[in-house]
């Protein structure tokens, strides 16, 4: 079981922070390999972004501690601090409100597949905008109207498949960021969000987990902080020079692929 806890750990530190859905992969792994579809195997699966989470303060260590020391005089650290927060706020809203209605009737191949299929169009359409499109080339340049509306797009990932990166990447090139602008904002929105995800779930579902659980929980976050933190610096490397466009079309293909097997009969997923 600490084998499949490694790979569950190792698919959710590749997928997070790209724009693919961690989630959707989540989900067919855990399917794949048996053991992660009960409640405690959900419990670990967004335990287990803390890991992933971890790999974000440390890559992003300098600007997180320059700004927690300018709090007291600096305007632009207060004005990142509250960014971060308004575009945090809407998923906690919305997430308490219809996240357990989502996952009752939305975790399921055919949404998946669709989500995917979709986003990766969205993504193809967002890569081909103009330039002259951009008026945000950096995160501190954003306004609290930028990031209220970053978070509100950030809230389409509760529908599985569609990934909180990739929401909040394209859809903050859709609303006038730079690529760059966009994924650092994702990384910084993600911290409070996973964090929160995290933390609440294994509080709501505590009477399920037991210490027996802990080297399981253990190996996952280990695995999952260590290929996000690979993942995230390829990542920022990538974007300097390259575009999504690769990853739409494996969006595209992965979603036609899930909706094959579902109609096929193909065991792939259990629901």
């Amino acid at each position: 079981m600490l084998i499949k806890a490694a790979i569950m750990g190792i698919v959710e530190g590749l997928t997070e922070f790209l724009p693919i859905s961690s989630t959707g992969h989540l989900i067919l792994a855990g399917s794949l390999l048996g053991g992660f579809d009960d409640t405690r195997g959900k419990v670990f699966e967004i335990a287990i972004q803390t890991g992933a989470i971890l790999a974000v303060i440390i890559v992003y260590w300098q600007r997180l501690r320059e700004t927690a020391a300018g709090l007291g005089s600096d305007a632009r650290a207060r004005r990142f601090v509250l960014n971060v927060a308004i575009g945090f706020l809407p998923a906690v809203i919305l997430g308490l409100l219809f996240g357990k209605a989502i996952k009752a009737h939305l975790f399921t191949p055919v949404v998946v597949a669709t989500t995917f299929i979709v986003g990766g169009i969205i993504i193809l359409w967002a890569e081909r905008r103009q330039a002259t499109a951009v008026r945000v080339h950096e995160v501190d340049q954003m306004t609290p109207w930028d990031a209220l509306k970053v978070g509100l797009v950030q809230c389409l990932a509760m529908v599985p498949g569609t990934s909180r990166s990739g929401s909040t990447i394209i859809g903050g090139m859709l609303l006038g960021l730079s690529r760059k602008a966009a994924t650092d904002f994702s990384f910084f929105l993600a911290i409070p969000t996973l964090i929160g995800a995290g933390l609440y779930s294994l509080y709501k579902e505590r009477d399920a987990l037991a210490m027996a659980d802990a080297p399981l929980f253990a190996v996952g976050l280990l695995f999952s902080f260590i290929s996000a933190w690979i993942c995230v610096r390829w990542l920022l490397r990538y974007i300097a020079s390259h575009s999504f466009t690769p990853f739409a079309w494996y969006r595209i293909a992965f979603g036609i692929v899930v909706l094959v097997t579902a109609y096929t009969g193909v065991v792939v997923w259990q629901d």
